[in-house]
């Protein structure tokens, strides 16, 4: 199980890379116009993901901001947005790369930032939420550049598992 959070780790710096580049040849008005995704535009929706996975992570090791608004703007472009997705992926990586497979079973204990109400979930499936949570978001950010652009970079894990990076893992 370990591996397998270790490739998704990979993956999902990998994924968000090839869509941070995609979306930098988008226009500031394409990039920042209401696509009708949950958190409207291509800019809200990589903000939302930044602030999640801050979230997260504070939960998995009680360290690092803490967004407060699952809506927040973190950053105003994609100027400052990527290196800090580029940071957080790699604290994601590292933070992987650490746990041991009893590590897993531990429970961790959180309220959620929308209600105040005290959560005690397993270790395991909480990083699964946090990668699954990035594909969903992901997935909208890839349906609006294809709308705009006709063509998004491909981010299918099968596609990464090619990779010599996703290799490594198999």
């Amino acid at each position: 199980m370990h591996n397998h959070f270790r490739m998704m780790a990979a993956y999902n710096a990998w994924a968000n890379d090839r869509l941070y580049a995609a979306a930098a040849a988008l226009s500031n008005v394409d990039y920042r116009a209401d696509r009708g995704a949950f958190f409207k535009s291509v800019h809200g929706t990589f903000n939302h993901l930044l602030v999640t996975d801050r979230i997260w992570m504070r939960r998995f090791t009680e360290i690092g901001p803490q967004p407060i608004r699952l809506d927040e703007i973190l950053f105003d472009d994609l100027a400052g947005l990527r290196p800090a997705r580029d940071a957080e992926d790699r604290r994601i990586a590292a933070y992987v790369d650490t746990l041991q497979a009893l590590d897993l079973d531990r429970v961790i204990r959180y309220t959620r930032a929308s209600t105040p109400e005290p959560i005690e979930q397993r270790l395991a499936p909480a990083l699964a939420h946090l990668f699954n949570h990035q594909t969903h978001h992901r997935g909208q950010v890839h349906a609006v550049l294809t709308g705009l652009t006709g063509k998004a970079p491909e981010l299918d894990l099968l596609f990464f598992q090619r990779t010599p990076a996703g290799r490594s893992f198999g």
